[in-house]
């Protein structure tokens, strides 16, 4: 249980920088005065404007959206306080320092920091390890200081540390050290995302990615249920349901409820479904065009009938004439089918699932939207009943993630153990260093060859699991961590 600390005082800054110390993008602050390290006080935003040059020359144009607002927000009234910081360090910055260095390891412009530095004369720069108040605090004070007494005095505890321990010490190092931002075309992107997060989830996600990655953020991305996708788990019940399940509902509505969903599934794999083939009296279920024809027959209720077979080599060659010999034929049903069935199956080179295997499939396409390949998936439709079959390609598939899981978890292992020792914002690796440490607890072994296969595959853009920089042969590439492969 970590101590209690009582905070009587909070530090007026501008509400800009006080967003940006709590969005983790900032770890600096700047007072008029010295300010004795380990001093905690409550982190006052200012509702005044910035006086010594316009908000759009003070700020950096990829914070300049975050600044508006948060000068948009600051009530006139009352001021709202949500974090406290305890400071680390209060470094004097000095006119002999280049402060276009400076500038872009923080979210000030060089004008705004040479413009303060001429007009105050000095500028001190405080290092602040900020945490977040377990509920917001409401005053109706006004400030006219660099530092102001709070109402009442605030008992709280380190447990909402915007970093943790190792990011917040390697941003403190690279600020104090001057190292220049690794990645500002990140910093870009994510300025022009940002205003995208709210309405798309897809943008949200990317975005706390970033942050992850540029050191903003260290929190345990957990990705959550999508609902869009709730869907999934009706897919076994709408095949299995039958008319007595489902009192006043026919077996054709139950047979079009399941063909309805099974479209949909198809789809949601990756297959083209067209829409002239629709079921009903002398039509096709379903037929889908790409990346293969496959026909299909859905079949609800409680089994499948013996001419179920029949029925799609009929209905089959009716629309599809010579092309239907062409086409992976495939029949979703429930239950076990017949031995007339199998054997009917078999010679007319009909393939034979569960629904629960269809919905298996459709799972694993949701948890690992890349996973599934539907030209390596047809090499496992044979004839008959496949269940079995299909559980071996969704086998082989995992056994493919949880490798990359794997070979990303060492890169990371190696980030850490260096961050450690050297210090380095994001230390990369050689090929040979990262199949020597995988190989040290992992088997079966791998060479060079294949692990720098599935570095580049990882550090793709499409991916983003790890970066590459790019060597002069393949030998000399190295790559470093960006965000983990969760396997469940």
């Amino acid at each position: 249980m970590n101590n209690s600390i009582v905070i009587n005082t909070a530090i007026c800054l501008p509400a800009p920088d006080v967003e940006a110390l709590i969005q983790g993008r900032a770890i600096v602050a700047m007072a008029k005065n010295y300010i004795v390290p380990e001093r905690q006080f409550a982190l006052y935003p200012m509702d005044s404007s910035i006086n010594v040059l316009p908000v759009e020359q003070y700020y950096h144009s990829n914070f300049l959206a975050n600044a508006k607002t948060a000068f948009a927000q600051i009530s006139a009234e009352t001021i709202s306080v949500k974090a406290w910081a305890r400071c680390e360090k209060c470094e004097p910055v000095h006119n002999v320092e280049p402060l276009s260095v400076l500038s872009p390891l923080t979210i000030w412009t060089t004008e705004a920091l040479e413009e303060i530095l001429r007009q105050r004369h000095n500028i001190f720069l405080l290092y602040l390890r900020v945490y977040q108040l377990p509920k917001l605090i409401t005053l109706s004070i006004k400030a006219n200081s660099q530092f102001i007494y709070l109402n009442e005095p605030l008992t709280i505890s380190e447990e909402k540390p915007v970093l943790n321990d190792r990011t917040f010490a390697q941003r403190k190092h690279q600020l104090e050290n001057r190292q220049p931002p690794l990645y500002p075309e990140l910093e870009e992107l994510q300025s022009a995302i940002a205003s995208l997060t709210i309405s798309q989830p897809a943008a949200k996600q990317l975005d706390d990615d970033i942050k992850v990655f540029l050191g903003w953020s260290s929190e345990k991305l957990i990705k959550q249920p999508d609902l869009n996708l709730a869907w999934i788990n009706d897919i076994a019940k709408l095949g299995d349901r039958s008319i007595e399940q489902d009192e006043g509902k026919s077996n054709y509505q139950a047979g079009t409820d399941f063909e309805i969903i099974a479209r949909r599934s198809l789809d949601f794999l990756g297959f083209k479904v067209e829409e002239n083939y629709k079921g009903g009296a002398g039509g096709l279920d379903l037929f889908c065009s790409q990346p293969y024809p496959l026909v299909c027959e859905c079949k609800a209720g409680k089994s499948i009938p013996d001419r179920a077979v029949e029925e799609l080599d009929r209905i089959g060659r009716r629309h599809l004439k010579e092309n239907y010999l062409q086409a992976v034929r495939l029949i979703i049903g429930p239950g076990k089918p017949t031995k007339n069935l199998k054997e009917s199956a078999e010679i007319s080179k009909i393939s034979i699932i569960n629904v629960m295997t269809l919905q298996k499939l459709v799972e694993f396409k949701a948890k690992y939207p890349g996973a599934i390949n539907l030209v390596e998936l047809q090499q496992y439709l044979e004839p008959g009943q496949i269940d079995y079959k299909i559980d071996e390609y969704i086998d082989k598939a995992e056994r493919e993630i949880k490798l990359r899981s794997q070979i990303i978890a060492v890169v990371k292992e190696l980030s850490e153990q260096d961050n450690e020792t050297s210090k380095v914002t994001h230390p990369s690796f050689t090929v040979t260093e990262i199949r020597v440490h995988y190989n040290a607890t992992h088997n079966p072994r791998l060479n060079d060859e294949l692990v720098h296969d599935l570095l580049i595959e990882l550090s793709s853009p499409l991916t983003g699991y790890l970066g590459r920089i790019k060597g002069s042969d393949w030998k000399s590439d190295r790559f470093y961590f960006l965000r983990d492969l969760l396997v469940n």
